[in-house]
């Protein structure tokens, strides 16, 4: 076989690409963020930070590359993809990315992390106003109230976890505008997609990872509210305990030996960082033995299990399985 043959087989092999593959680089920058916070609260080395957030930005790198030829040589799956009721969701995995892309670069480049977070924003809310106006032409069967829908709406909140130090004068009111649209869009989905988990058939089994995304409002809500209000006020605390609580009852539904290994418990990694770093950031608050427990536990979980699902994700990448139809 010639090298052109091997090179096209590669290429055609990206149609497969899922963008929720982006998720790992969502996960990879939260792990990165809460060892930088770690560092603070128990003194950690911040490098370890630093080269996590390094391999967070090689993968963006290398999946938007990839997913950019995906689009430009198999444009129609692109599209199907987005227009798809569930996997259109994971679109915005790639706005989040980005996102938390920009808290991840920001102490090394305060300019770019900035251009990259305004970027970030622009996206997310576009992305958010598409998602929406789609589900609301109505009709939407039951079943699809995923999980996965819940992703729009938390990326809003994520512009202010981001953003909530960035100095532009606009950007006070424009947290202020996606922590709204954030809250409410969560709150939503959140009541829709439980009444669908409680009355009608369980989810997909390679959809049950999905699982863990319902924690995510209210522990991003927790970032996001605390980042705009530079406090932790009881509101704050309220939404930690309860992301806090759903965690553990969900852990036990999701982390099972019968869930077979995808590309779609990359899932899990996000809401899980976004846990992590809201307890740090609650134990430099409360200074209380007990929190700091859960925080180290939780980190360390979130650790160990990053680094299974990177391990496991390379391992099906080289075996053909990732890309294979």
């Amino acid at each position: 076989m010639s090298i052109e043959n091997i090179k096209s087989r590669r290429t055609d092999a990206l149609q497969f690409l899922p963008v929720n593959l982006f998720a790992s680089v969502m996960g990879i920058s939260g792990l990165a963020l809460a060892w930088r916070l770690s560092s603070e609260v128990f003194g950690t080395y911040h490098f370890i930070g630093d080269i996590i957030g390094a391999i967070a930005v090689i993968i963006f790198l290398i999946l938007a590359l990839a997913y950019s030829i995906k689009t430009f040589r198999f444009f129609e799956k692109v599209i199907a993809e987005f227009k798809h009721p569930i996997a259109g969701s994971f679109f915005g995995t790639i706005t989040i990315a980005l996102l938390l892309l920009s808290s991840v670069i920001s102490p090394l480049s305060k300019t770019l992390g900035e251009i990259v977070w305004i970027i970030g924003t622009i996206l997310t809310i576009m992305l958010s106003y598409i998602i929406i106006s789609r589900l609301l032409k109505g009709k939407q069967e039951a079943l699809n109230f995923v999980p996965a829908w819940l992703i729009p709406g938390v990326a809003t909140l994520d512009i202010a976890v981001a953003g909530g130090t960035m100095p532009f004068a606009w950007a006070h009111e424009v947290n202020l505008f996606s922590l709204a649209i954030g809250t409410f869009i969560a709150l939503v989905f959140f009541v829709l997609i439980i009444h669908r988990l409680i009355h009608h058939e369980p989810l997909a089994i390679g959809l049950r990872p999905s699982m863990i995304i319902l924690i995510a409002p209210f522990e991003v809500g927790f970032l996001g509210y605390t980042n705009f209000s530079q406090h932790i006020d009881n509101f704050a605390s309220i939404l930690f305990y309860f992301g806090l609580f759903l965690f553990v009852v969900f852990f036990f539904k999701v982390f099972k030996k019968t869930v077979p290994f995808g590309v779609s418990w990359w899932a899990v990694s996000f809401p899980m960082a976004a846990l992590s770093n809201a307890a740090l950031k609650y134990a430099l608050y409360v200074d209380s033995w007990p929190i700091k427990a859960i925080a180290v536990i939780l980190l360390a979980v979130l650790t160990f299990v990053l680094i299974v699902l990177f391990v496991k994700t390379l391992i099906i990448l080289f075996n053909g399985k990732l890309l294979r139809g």
